[in-house]
């Protein structure tokens, strides 16, 4: 399902996921990607998304200015100048949604 404001085109599929353990990521993927986070305090925030791993420090907070504001979104991780990578947590903390943004 995609939601529209203007030029802002995002797709999700509305789901709530479980969020990953650092345990449950493969080895290789915490040497390379998140080497920088301390493993005694990021144990949990991981999730997989169309084939690459991100932690919920990857994303930036969504402020009351950005069009990504009305439709709920917490925050948005770029992986161009044009798109990326939205994310909804919920409020128990355990849950996330995603989806990817176009402007």
């Amino acid at each position: 399902m995609n939601e529209t404001e203007s030029k802002l085109t995002i797709t999700t599929d509305h789901k709530w996921r479980q969020f990953k353990y650092r345990n449950e990521v493969p080895p290789g993927i915490l040497l390379v990607r998140f080497a920088h986070l301390d493993a005694d305090e990021d144990t949990d925030g991981y999730f997989k998304y169309r084939d690459w791993w991100y932690h919920l420090s990857d994303f930036m907070l969504v402020d009351e200015h950005s069009p990504l504001r009305p439709f709920g979104w917490h925050g948005y991780a770029t992986d161009s100048f044009y798109s990326g990578v939205v994310i909804k947590t919920h409020p128990d903390g355990g849950e996330y949604m995603v989806g990817t943004y176009i402007v």
